[in-house]
């Protein structure tokens, strides 16, 4: 029985990395198998038999996986590591844990809610829009949304990087000077959030991710984490293992109505 796999799900099982950053390290020449630099991404390996290695180490799969929840506080880079010195998720948690990484992100001015493991598989599911795990946010906005601006927020927009639509909007809050909108997505673009709110003349002051499928962060305060239970863990592999679902039709703008002609 033939039990290959691709060599960037091996990568990210090994607890590494997610399988995208797996396919980057490929492509640049950092992957060797069996002493032979690998540089296409459809290599398959063997965990039983072949050596692969990553900057020059030998690396194997785990044998245990782990899993955390992180409320991301705001001014926080959403990686482990970063070149301008600004303070990463790593300094959010004891040095004791053991390696993960997020599973998605959230913007440096963005807090909230952030799954933190080393399973490659789960984390590329969370990050898949066909799964369509659902990704809530409460937004502070500039001011109190019109019926107007809600209507076409719902009704969905078309981006710079193309259209988009949320499951829902709805206002929470009112303050004298502005409003708190929820907000649900399914995907993940770069700022979508914000970008979305700002097609339609609404500045986000804060923004704050409150849940994720099935995980809240309900009783949790900026920098705060804590395990995953397991009974959660099993319903995130549910949602992994979920058919992908194809993408919404694109966002199609009604014609313009047809001009009578004119009288001779």
């Amino acid at each position: 029985m033939d039990k290959s796999v691709r060599l960037q799900k091996f990568i990210a099982d090994c607890g590494l990395c997610a399988r995208r950053t797996a396919e980057e390290w490929i492509v640049d020449g950092r992957v060797e198998v069996n002493g032979r630099p690998a540089l296409r991404l459809g290599i398959t390996v063997d965990p039983a038999t072949d050596a692969v290695r990553v900057d020059g180490r030998r690396i194997r799969p785990l044998l245990r996986r782990h899993y955390l929840l992180l409320y991301k506080p705001r001014g926080v880079v959403c990686t482990l590591q970063d070149d301008r010195e600004r303070k990463t998720i790593r300094a959010c948690l004891p040095p004791s844990t053991p390696r993960v990484y997020p599973a998605g992100r959230l913007d440096y001015d963005t807090e909230g809610l952030l799954v933190l493991t080393d399973d490659g598989d789960l984390a590329a599911a969370l990050t898949h829009p066909g799964r369509g795990v659902e990704k809530v946010y409460h937004a502070r906005v500039s001011h109190h949304p019109t019926d107007k601006e809600l209507a076409r927020l719902r009704r969905g927009l078309r981006l710079e990087d193309g259209p988009a639509k949320p499951l829902r909007v709805r206002v929470i809050k009112q303050n004298p000077q502005s409003a708190w909108v929820e907000i649900a997505f399914v995907e993940g673009r770069n700022r979508l959030v914000r970008r979305y709110f700002r097609r339609v003349g609404l500045d986000v002051e804060r923004l704050v991710r409150v849940a994720e499928g099935p995980l809240t962060i309900a009783g949790m305060a900026p920098g705060d984490y804590r395990p995953l239970t397991r009974p959660e863990v099993a319903q995130l592999r549910q949602l992994a293992a979920a058919e992908i679902q194809p993408p919404p039709p694109a966002i199609r703008r009604p014609p313009p109505a047809a001009r009578r002609p004119k009288k001779p």
